[in-house]
């Protein structure tokens, strides 16, 4: 569905030097999977985005959506293409004079869609996304979490093949931000669309995410299906979905890091574990269900004199480990 082929792009600055801001990004999208781009302010996550949507031309590559390579199209071309791609924003940018309904209805009076037909597709979308009863509300009548639903909503209106979501949530609390990730996957199930969602909050990888993709200085760092990604011990992503609370190390002990992932149970760990005796403590852990896998990592803490033995011992029962202070 979404297809990027040896994609990129050079600005050149007011003193003549290039600013490489994506360099040979291959992505391919399946239809209907929820994709997430992650990286640290500057990867290349906002020109990505603005590549996919055929504001930015790229400076080599191609940028193909349902099978349509962007850049060699014409301006009229372009503007049917983009009616397959709906655009949801961290900030929804909603006409204020306008009522839920009629910012809905806006790209389809854009498009040409007949009174009757609009007024039809409007009121379908509102049900979908949970706001049937606030057609006639205007923004200032609607919380944060009911702006999105509409922002949602508005994005949907010419049925488009793909959602791009740039920071749909980081401007919500957390109760309204798991709302809208559920309502972006039963829009998902619903509909069939394909999601791209550009985020730096990893706890929306892990709640609505297929797949991912980390950028570091516009090149894909990591990427894969989130139980694939996760179970690949001590690389960035893994550790980012499996976060661990920053802990000062105790003075004279070992701290080991311990990861495992589905196909070693938990009462394989904590068995593991317990073998080591009561000099070992557990000071901090958690345990994910990722992509319909478990996936785990703990923090334990070990006299110094015991760390290198007991981290071969938790090997061999087939946990990866990590040493994380001599």
């Amino acid at each position: 569905m979404i297809t990027l082929t040896d994609l990129r792009k050079v600005y050149r600055s007011r003193g003549g030097r290039e600013v490489v801001a994506l360099d040979g990004i291959d992505l391919h999208v399946p239809r209907g999977v929820i994709h997430g781009i992650v990286g640290e302010s500057g990867a290349g996550k906002s020109t990505l985005i603005r590549c996919l949507t055929a504001l930015e031309q790229p400076t080599s590559g191609s940028v193909a959506v349902d099978g349509v390579d962007l850049a060699g199209l014409g301006e009229r071309a372009l503007r049917r293409q983009r009616l397959k791609i709906g655009m949801v924003f961290q900030h929804v940018n909603l006409f204020e004079a306008r009522t839920a309904a009629a910012n809905v209805a806006y790209p389809l009076r854009v498009a040409g869609v007949p009174r009757r037909e609009r007024e039809r597709r409007v009121a379908e979308l509102l049900e979908i996304v949970g706001l049937g009863d606030r057609a006639d509300a205007y923004p200032a009548q609607l919380s944060g979490g009911q702006k999105q639903r509409v922002g949602i909503a508005r994005a949907l209106a010419t049925e488009p093949a793909v959602l791009l979501c740039d920071e749909p949530t980081s401007a919500l609390d957390s109760d309204t931000t798991r709302q809208i990730l559920g309502l972006i996957r039963d829009v998902r199930d619903r509909l069939g669309i394909t999601v791209l969602i550009i985020t730096h909050e990893m706890s929306v990888v892990r709640e609505v995410c297929d797949s991912v993709t980390l950028l570091d200085r516009g090149q894909i760092a990591q990427g894969g299906a989130i139980d694939e990604v996760a179970a690949e011990h001590g690389t960035r992503l893994a550790r980012s979905l499996i976060s661990l609370p920053p802990e000062p190390a105790p003075e004279g002990r070992t701290v080991l890091e311990v990861s495992f992932a589905e196909e070693v149970s938990s009462a394989r760990v904590l068995t593991a574990i317990a073998a080591l005796g009561e000099d070992a403590v557990v000071s901090a852990g958690t345990i994910e269900t990722l992509a319909g896998a478990h996936v785990g990592r703990l923090r334990l803490t070990l006299p110094a004199a015991a760390g290198t033995g007991a981290a071969e011992q938790l090997r061999a029962a087939g946990l990866h480990v990590v040493e994380v202070t001599p």
